[in-house]
């Protein structure tokens, strides 16, 4: 077989030496004569080889075959078919490698050599065609370098050519052809900065030079695709290793691509816009006697015309006129949005999500353009989102009301109304009149009537469209559209509050409904309603009002349901709660504000929880970094800034209104009948029934405790193990009001010790709520404190005078027992203090307590007090009054924490806060640590994490708050899970750390 090519032909043969076959083919090679081409004879030999020299036959019929067919020695091969076939393909290879070296030097040589004899004065166009084909015989020679350097020559003897409005495309796509040509081999050599600067360059010398002004599409087009080329060339150079930036990415130029197919769509459309009645130019201009084009760039109705005079106005008048005629037949729509569909992957690829979101919006309308309303609407939906979060109003504005406009033409009603709901608020920049337009179409959609057309819409699209309006309003489908708010921003806003953050269950839960209408006119809605966590309450929290479809816009406020814009309306529900929700919480879980009617169509504005809109935490965080005063309003208006939303109460047993004494004579001894007497006196108005009354040894002390306490209601009883230690709900009976009842309780105690005792008063009582009877329950309960063992308290002494005379206090003294030590240096700070009637001294000491091994009551020590007669006689005695100090429970804890922090902070300076965790146990401890964040803070730091404490080490974890409000504010919440100890809990681990701290002021 042959294989042909301009720089080697090849004649490959069986070893046969068959002399007339081979020179019959090589015969046929006879049309190259007049050219370099090299031709190259392979026979190919299926039998070993000898080695050389020694095959003296083949040697002869070798050289005869040259003599035959004029051919070197050096182009006759032998390719042996052996097992070592790749190697000698290899050399073979290299071999044809050198041919081609030698004839693209050939080449470049002859090229070089005919250039000599120009001269710029009459040969400028064969300069820059001789250095193009030096440049391209050098880049096939794979000798880079040279090929750059020739490809720069010939672009910048393309730019020293006389430019005139004949020859403008010519040079231009000559240039352009170069051009990328040197920011290909730029990139190949891994100098994408050199690319860049060379394809700017290019456009600032190319972008002035439009050409004829009836064809200045024809240069943006030119212009779009130079940063096409350029940004797939730089996306190739990606993919094949190198290394781009936010700022400099191939999607600035498919951006830049796509700016100037918009503005060649532009210019096509006020140059292209001829009557129906021009018809196509016959004979066809564009077309040539070959059908190609002899040289790029020329005109096919004056090729190879290199003067500037026209030959033939009338001629170019036609031409020009066929080019703008088959420019209407360009689908410019798809061509920008393919563009931009490049950039926003390059966009979203280097993490640019601005760039991105702008791209999109522009897709969005060049889709609504071609009359593709679904997608322009999918994407204008997707990016709306972006805009509302981060505040940009006008962007958001001109996006909804290209959405808007792209519902109406597809007759999506839901859309369509959520569209106008967002354009009547307080986020659009629309004009009054503007916004009143839109709010007469809403409520003729709510009225089932079809809508005006949107203004600047295709004339074909509104007809088409109003067909369908006609189609939706007589349907009878479902009318009911629920719109929830939060994901956009309404002319209505909600807001809920509970009066009080909770309520007994004897008083009427009350909480009010804020309401206020940003839209140009009045306007009336039909229902209010309010849900909660448990729908038992629902029925209570519902405001509706009917009126005529027609009054849907009244101008009179006076209705209850209508909103005057501007002005807060205020609705306020009461309800009782039920006795089963005591210690619960009661959520408002959505308000649904119902505007239209179930006649025509109904639209529910849902908020979930309550109230608030996609806008609303931005605002209430502004509002509460404004320092600026507001106008005083009349006493029933409020600052709608100023209102918070509550949207949870909490509903707490009713306050008992009995009193609960003790009566008993201290300590009880060991194997005694102890007797503690419990009286119980009724405040109430009405009886108080069921009294039960809990008494016994607290529950969670010592097992041993447990063991060896009993609790008895005789004391002739004879008391062993199986008594318990605590009775519970021992029934009392009925308690008439003002009635006073004494119950003894006998406990005997098997071991020495302190020991903490429980007494539990409950019972049910009927009350009236708001001219409701309910059942409530109510108790009393009693207990003591404790420490933690090996964590430091505060131990508090108050001395109090009682003399008619002045004391002095000369000095006291804290002894402390052995199981207690002092965590400071103990020292009198009431030395010489004098103390009138009345006055009292106080000291704090902090001390730790060790851990211990029983369970019982810890002996703290005595304070001494020594003091003596106020006198100026010096020789007055001094008293010393050793006053014993209370015993205190302790209690291990399995983890200590710790914080260090300022002792305030200021508005956005940072507040550097430190946790200790120290594991007081002999185990391992898994600790899973997680910081909530606070309205009034951000932070900076693990937000959760998991960390393994080793026995008798602590831990650190380091955090950087940032003040957002001045203020007595909530520090962000630590809270820690401890994997062993289930039963640590937050309430606990609040004793040792802060839980608010003071910010001030900037300075």
């Amino acid at each position: 077989f042959d294989f042909l090519c301009s720089v080697l032909s090849l004649l490959l043969c069986r070893l046969k030496w068959n002399f007339y076959l081979i020179i019959h083919k090589y015969e046929g090679k006879q049309s190259l004569q007049g050219r370099n081409t090299k031709v190259a004879v392979v026979l190919i030999q299926k039998k070993t080889p000898l080695p050389p020299g020694e095959d003296v036959i083949a040697s002869e019929r070798a050289a005869a075959l040259c003599n035959a067919c004029d051919l070197s020695g050096k182009s006759l091969f032998v390719l042996p078919h052996t097992d070592h076939l790749v190697g000698y393909i290899i050399r073979l290879e290299n071999a044809f490698y050198e041919h081609a070296q030698t004839y693209y030097y050939t080449e470049i040589r002859r090229v070089k050599s005919h250039k000599e004899f120009l001269n710029k004065t009459t040969h400028q166009l064969l300069f820059v065609r001789h250095q193009f084909k030096i440049a391209f015989f050098s880049e096939l020679k794979q000798d880079t370098q040279n090929a750059l350097k020739n490809y720069r020559t010939a672009y910048n003897l393309v730019h020293e050519l006389r430019a005139h409005e004949t020859n403008m495309l010519e040079i231009k796509t000559m240039a352009g052809f170069i051009n990328y040509k040197i920011c290909r081999l730029c990139f190949q050599h891994n100098t994408p900065l050199d690319a860049i600067a060379q394809f700017r360059k290019h456009i600032d010398l190319c972008k002035k030079k439009i050409g004829s002004a009836e064809l200045a599409f024809e240069h943006a087009a030119w212009m779009s695709k130079q940063f096409q080329a350029f940004g797939d060339l730089f996306d190739e150079a990606i993919k094949l290793g190198l290394t781009a930036i936010q700022t400099q990415n191939p999607g600035f130029y498919y951006q830049q691509a796509a700016y100037y197919a918009q503005e060649r769509k532009q210019l096509a459309s006020m140059l292209c816009n001829h009557d129906s009645s021009v018809v196509y130019p016959n004979p066809d201009p564009l077309e040539t006697q070959t059908g190609v084009l002899d040289f790029y760039g020329q005109r096919p109705w004056r090729q190879g015309t290199l003067s500037f005079d026209l030959s033939d106005p009338e001629k170019e008048k036609m031409g020009i006129l066929s080019l703008q005629l088959k420019e209407r037949s360009v689908l410019h729509s798809e061509l920008i949005i393919t563009l931009l569909s490049n950039a926003v992957a390059q966009f979203k690829k280097y993490k640019c999500p601005r760039m991105k979101s702008h791209l999109m919006v522009q897709m969005g309308e060049e889709y609504y353009f071609a009359k593709d309303y679904a997608k322009a609407l999918k994407l204008l939906d997707y990016v709306m989102c972006e805009y509302r979060s981060e505040g940009w109003w006008t962007l958001l504005t001109s996006i909804l009301t290209t959405a808007l406009k792209c519902s109406y033409l597809m007759a999506q009603i839901k859309d369509y109304i959520t569209y106008s709901l967002e354009l009547l608020g307080r986020a659009s920049t629309l004009k009054d009149d503007q916004k009143s337009r839109i709010e007469k179409n809403l409520i003729k959609v709510l009225m089932n009537e079809s809508p005006d057309p949107e203004p600047d819409c295709d004339a074909a699209a509104v007809k088409a469209s109003q067909k369908l309006w006609s189609d939706r309003v007589s349907l009878a489908g479902s009318n009911v559209f629920t719109i929830e708010v939060q994901d956009f921003i309404p002319f209505v806003q909600c807001k809920a509050k509970f009066l009080a953050p909770s309520f007994h269950v004897d008083v009427p839960v009350q909480f009010d409904i804020y309401l206020r209408a940003d839209c140009p006119h009045p306007i009336r809605f039909s229902k209010l309603c309010i849900s909660f966590n448990n729908q038992d309450y629902n029925q209570y929290c519902v405001v509706e009002e009917a009126y005529q479809k027609s009054d849907i816009l009244e101008q009179s406020s006076q209705g209850t349901m209508c909103l005057v814009p501007g002005k807060t309306r205020k609705f306020t529900f009461k309800f009782v709660a039920k006795t089963e929700d005591v210690g619960k919480k009661i959520e408002i879980t959505s308000v649904d504000l119902i505007l239209g009617s179930e006649s025509g169509r109904c639209v529910i504005l849902n908020w979930r929880g309550g109230g608030g809109d996609a806008a609303s935490s931005q605002e209430a965080l502004q509002a509460a970094r404004s320092f600026k005063r507001r106008p005083k309003l009349p006493d029933n208006e409020v600052h709608w800034d100023s209102l918070a939303i509550q949207a949870s109460t909490m509903i707490i047993s009713r306050v008992p209104n009995i009193s609960v004494q003790l009566r008993h004579e201290p300590p009880a001894l060991t194997n005694e009948m102890y007797c503690l007497v419990v009286t119980i006196e009724s405040h109430e108005e009405t009886v108080a029934k069921d009294v039960k009354l809990t008494a016994g040894l607290k529950p969670g002390q010592d097992a041993n405790l447990t063991q060896k306490t009993q609790v008895t209601l005789r004391g002739t009883d004879t008391c062993d193990d199986s008594f318990p230690a605590l009775l519970p709900d021992i029934p009392v009976g009925d308690l008439q009001p003002g009635e006073k009842l004494e119950k003894p309780i006998y406990i005997r105690c098997g071991t020495v010790g302190a020991r903490m005792f429980l007494v539990y008063v409950s019972y049910l009582i009927n009350t009236t709520v708001e001219g409701k009877e309910i059942l409530c329950k109510c108790h009393r309960l009693e207990h003591l404190d404790r420490v933690f063992a090996d964590i430091p308290f505060l131990l508090m002494t108050d001395i109090l005078s009682a003399s008619p005379w002045p004391l002095t206090i000369v000095t006291s003294q804290l002894q402390l027992s052995a199981s207690m030590t002092s965590v400071d240096q103990l020292e009198s700070y009431v030395e010489n203090v004098v103390l009138q009637t009345g006055e009292s001294a106080s000291e704090c000491f902090c001390l730790r307590c060790p851990p211990v091994t029983n369970s019982g009551g810890v002996a703290t020590g005595c304070y001494i007090i020594s003091w003596k007669r106020s006198s100026p006689v010096e020789s007055v005695p001094v008293v010393s009054t050793v006053i014993t100090l209370p015993h205190v429970i302790v209690e291990s804890i399995p983890l200590h924490v710790k914080a260090d922090l300022p002792s305030f902070g200021r508005v956005r300076e940072s507040l550097p806060v430190r946790y200790h965790l120290q594991n007081k146990t002999n185990l391992v401890q898994d600790v899973e640590v997680s910081m909530e964040p606070s309205d009034a803070f951000m932070f900076s730091g693990l937000k959760q994490i998991r960390l393994r404490i080793l026995p008798g080490t602590q831990q650190e974890v380091l955090y950087n708050f940032y003040p957002l409000m001045a203020g007595y504010q909530q520090l962000p919440s630590l809270h820690i899970n401890l994997l062993r100890f289930p039963n640590f809990t937050n309430q606990l681990l609040r004793r040792f750390i802060p839980t608010h701290i003071f910010v001030k002021v900037r300075r």
